[in-house]
């Protein structure tokens, strides 16, 4: 390697070391905007694994979510409402498994959580298989539901390793999203049960040495001439948290970058984020975000996604598949086993 090339990649390194420090600092800054509710961080034992989640007026969802990572192996969840309208506090309050903490400040200023997320992680999941999801996210990995993430973290524990890659999933009912729903606390997969199955790439980000994945449903219904406007789809959401770890951008990128290898690492599990987002709700939640203006860095980019959704649209066609199980996944190569036999 020619001496030019050693000096770009010493100052590329320093550059993504200055920006891990700029980021675990504004985590710091950010405690100040944080109102604990309810500290039950006391009980947290040694070798727990943690759930860390930013949520607002999710309380549809919450009974579901707690029980699915309940049953995944979680003992304690630490989350940030941030100012939510509905019963969600009282809910989460009332589990003695949560620690809860509350913000009405902005979340696209605290870079949409994660200064909140990376606060309480440094604070709390040092040392910890650390889960850091949205309310609207199911994870699910090979062997599910007849292994957990204790197996999983166990097998990577016993191969040095600390990250979990997972590519999110776009779920969605067969009619308009309005049609029909789960009851309040019910299984959202109950109505939500089709998925693209093909109509993704990927491609190497050199810069954070990962792989970002992009497409699905989102990208063909509402960005089909605008692919650089879709979602990334892929995340390393479960960490053996250490106090200099950062998330860059949501969980799809952490510094120091050796945690993004999950996807690119050959032998390494991965597994599936089945993402909720589509039940009857999002229509009217469309219209409040727009209003609001809290989940894009450019907004008026987005202004036609939240009209079309707010305009309930039928994201099912013909060669939608319909959800079966983890192991569907792994042969439509939606996520792998890697050598975790």
């Amino acid at each position: 390697m020619r001496a030019s090339e050693l000096v770009a990649q010493a100052r590329a390194a320093l550059r993504l070391r200055w920006r891990r420090r700029r980021l675990l600092w504004r985590a710091f800054r950010s405690r100040h905007q944080l109102h604990c509710l309810v500290d039950r961080t006391a009980s947290i034992s040694r070798d727990e694994i943690l759930c860390f989640a930013t949520i607002r007026n999710e309380a549809e969802r919450l009974p579901h979510f707690l029980d699915h990572y309940r049953r995944l192996g979680v003992r304690h969840f630490l989350i940030v409402d941030n100012a939510s309208t509905d019963n969600s506090a009282a809910l989460l309050s009332d589990c003695p498994d949560v620690s809860l903490w509350q913000t009405a400040h902005s979340y696209r200023a605290s870079r949409f959580g994660m200064d909140w997320i990376n606060h309480l992680l440094r604070r709390h999941g040092h040392g910890h298989w650390c889960l850091t999801v949205d309310a609207d996210e199911l994870l699910v990995h090979p062997h599910f539901p007849e292994r957990n993430l204790h197996d999983l973290t166990r097998w990577l524990d016993g191969r040095g390793e600390r990250v979990f890659a997972a590519m999110m999933l776009d779920l969605y009912p067969q009619g308009r999203l309005t049609q029909t729903g789960p009851a309040p606390g019910d299984n959202p997969l109950d109505a939500l049960c089709w998925f693209d199955a093909v109509g993704y790439r990927r491609e190497v980000q050199t810069r954070y040495a990962n792989l970002s994945i992009r497409g699905g449903v989102r990208e063909r219904v509402f960005f089909p001439d605008r692919p650089d406007l879709s979602p990334h789809l892929h995340k390393t959401p479960l960490i053996r948290w250490q106090r200099g770890d950062a998330y860059l951008s949501s969980t799809h990128a952490a510094l120091p970058r050796a945690l993004n290898k999950g996807f690119l690492c050959q032998g390494l599990p991965t597994g599936v984020l089945l993402h909720t987002k589509f039940l009857p709700s999002i229509t009217a939640r469309a219209v409040e975000e727009k209003q609001r203006g809290e989940h894009f860095t450019h907004t008026g980019n987005y202004a036609g996604y939240y009209d079309s959704l707010a305009a309930d649209p039928v994201l099912w066609q013909p060669s939608s598949t319909r959800y079966q199980g983890a192991e569907q996944l792994e042969h439509l190569g939606l996520m792998t086993r890697g050598a975790w036999f």
